[in-house]
């Protein structure tokens, strides 16, 4: 009898991508088919483009910086162009991505100017001298890598702005004219309610080759103190990858991500308790971000390619794709 080699029982691996939109209350009875097919087909979108890199054999990082880029450029989450505003109505975005293979990372916050963050932030992992930029430095390191600046007006929208100033009004106790009213009426028909939406958007790879990468982006908190940073840039809370264990990124109330270290912790009960990436996620979804009164969710993928998506909101904008398999998204539970 022939023994058998260690190529024929090798198990080949198949890359996948998963993303998330954003975590928060559903209001299922004002979305109409017709919106709640358009979130649809963005997520699918989106997972189309990080799913074409890996299935061309491209890294999990080109992966990940695919799919966030496509949704910054998406006006129906909170990064990039849709972006929430600040107490000032200004907008500063803040922006991650993490190696896996070499743990390398790269992070802007507070930027104003650079039409896609998760860009500056993977342009601060190249540059390989620093972790985390921020503001005008920041914008300079991507203005110097060749990425497309743009007018802070570029992020606004409409529908943001009403957001803004139902939060402004609500926290004055102050009664919304009749155009904050209309406006907020329009929003009401978001399949999750913008009022209480986290937006941040990530997405988490596992390629070819073995390798894990994350990436998140946001526009943080409507009528956020401006200079607030959540959990999005900064690694170990938001953003983590390592080969070892698994890719993270969060989304959710970024102060109760920062003070679990969300995303490490994940990667850190698989490494030192041995738990399994289902188990690891939702000890910090449903016990460690609970204990503190921490809402949101994550998505996450191991280095065997097994994908988990857990929140603990009421819905959660998110998708995953295999290479060779249809995407598939959710919003509900």
């Amino acid at each position: 009898m022939t023994p058998m080699s260690a190529s024929s029982s090798f198990t080949p691996i198949v890359p996948v991508i998963a993303i998330h939109g954003g975590a928060g209350t559903i209001t299922r009875a004002s979305l109409s088919p017709e919106q709640e097919r358009s979130y649809h087909a963005a997520l699918a979108a989106v997972l189309a483009a990080g799913q074409a890199v890996l299935a061309a054999g491209g890294s999990a990082m080109d992966a990940v910086c695919a799919a966030v880029r496509a949704l910054e450029d998406c006006p129906l989450f909170n990064a990039g162009h849709g972006a929430v505003f600040t107490a000032d109505a200004t907008h500063e975005l803040d922006a991650a991505v993490m190696d896996g293979q070499t743990l390398a990372a790269g992070a802007v916050a507070g930027v104003t100017t650079v039409k896609n963050p998760v860009q500056a932030a993977r342009a601060v992992l190249q540059d390989g001298q620093h972790v985390l930029m921020i503001g005008r430095s920041a914008e300079l390191l991507a203005a110097r890598a060749g990425l497309a600046q743009v007018e802070p007006t570029y992020f606004s929208t409409e529908a943001r702005r009403a957001q803004l100033a139902a939060a402004q009004a609500s926290s004055a106790g102050a009664v919304l004219d009749h155009d904050g009213a209309s406006k907020m009426a329009e929003l009401a028909g978001r399949p999750i309610d913008e009022g209480r939406k986290m937006g941040t958007v990530g997405a988490v790879a596992l390629d070819a080759h073995g390798h894990l990468a994350a990436a998140t982006s946001t526009g943080g908190l409507t009528n956020k103190r401006p200079g607030r940073v959540g959990d999005s840039p900064l690694i170990g809370a938001g953003t983590y990858a390592d080969d070892r264990t698994a890719a993270v990124s969060c989304t959710g109330h970024g102060e109760s991500f920062i003070r679990v270290a969300a995303a490490h912790d994940v990667c850190a009960r698989m490494a030192y308790a041995g738990a399994t990436l289902q188990e690891a996620c939702d000890a910090v979804v449903h016990q460690a971000l609970a204990a503190i009164g921490g809402t949101g969710g994550l998505i996450a993928v191991d280095r065997q390619g097994h994908v988990c998506l857990p929140f603990n909101t009421e819905g959660m904008y998110r998708g995953l794709a295999r290479v060779g398999e249809t995407p598939e998204t959710f919003i509900y539970r």
